[in-house]
């Protein structure tokens, strides 16, 4: 059975459910699952996701290999997940990156993924150096340090790091648990997404005693997620930052930035036509 299919999958009953209601679960004799005590206000200030009745997301403390599986999105990116079944998601989260297909990203395969988005020159750069300086060495083949700072896909597991939402395991997999409990815990007011002061509550809640560099990664990462998604409204979309984890939301990102850019060199185009039409009038 192929790793996306373990969501419409019942075990239960053998077959595909075709909606919710027919999702058939065991009657459990198991005492009741308490997510918190009053002795211990954190563990009700930070309650976890808890399935409800209906929700499609199965198992979700089960890893997905190859799909970044939500509640609103069980299967994953449609028509993304089906293309990178070979890609374990923390791969597919970078392999926009990988523009020649060899599994290595290079300092400048950085530079021009963020430049596709808009972004500019010195940000670029800066966000070139802080990725490959620091996340190349762990992914290298053998043990000394590659000379390009290049990343390798095939070790890019090893760059998992603490003080985060360990929505990746140790393996690269995609934890749909870990993703829930981000909103159930610092989505204040149920918005469908993060604000600036949600993710100051997130950065404090799952910080690590010592771990400098965890919290310090997070800090970054989910800043650049941010000048990325850059909502409107201040609140960045769940289903956008699910979109970070499995990459899908980077093509995006630069296919609307391509876009812009297009559409401002029909209007110059047009505004130069007109101009000239004018000029040849007056003449």
């Amino acid at each position: 059975m192929a790793g996306h299919d373990i969501l419409r999958y019942d075990p239960i009953t053998n077959q595909v459910p075709s909606k919710a209601s027919d999702i058939k679960r065991p009657q459990s004799t198991a005492i009741p699952i308490k997510t918190f005590i009053i002795e211990q206000p954190v563990t009700i200030q930070r309650l976890p996701y808890a399935p409800k009745d209906g929700d499609l997301l199965l198992d979700a403390g089960t890893a997905r290999a190859t799909i970044a599986a939500s509640k609103e999105s069980p299967n994953g990116t449609p028509g993304y997940a089906e293309k990178h079944q070979n890609k374990t998601v923390v791969q597919q989260h970078a392999i926009y990156w990988d523009f020649d297909h060899d599994g290595i990203i290079w300092p400048q395969d950085t530079y021009v993924g963020c430049r596709k988005w808009g972004w500019s020159i010195p940000l670029s750069l800066l966000v070139m150096f802080i990725i490959n300086f620091n996340l190349s060495y762990p992914t290298v083949p053998g043990w000394l340090p590659d000379p390009f700072f290049r990343i390798y896909l095939d070790k890019l597991y090893k760059d998992k790091h603490g003080s985060d939402s360990m929505t990746y395991d140790n393996e690269g997999r995609f934890k749909p648990q870990n993703f829930e409990d981000i909103f159930a815990k610092y989505d204040k007011g149920n918005k469908g997404g993060l604000t600036w002061s949600d993710l100051f509550d997130m950065w404090k809640g799952q910080r690590m005693v010592f771990d400098f560099f965890g919290m310090s990664a997070a800090v970054l990462e989910w800043t650049a997620t941010y000048l990325l998604i850059w909502p409107d409204d201040g609140v960045m979309k769940k289903e956008d930052i699910r979109g970070i984890y499995d990459g899908s939301i980077f093509y995006r990102k630069a296919e609307e930035y391509e876009q812009k850019q297009r559409a401002k060199a029909d209007r110059r185009s047009s505004t130069s036509r007109s101009l000239v039409e004018r000029a040849k009038k007056l003449m």
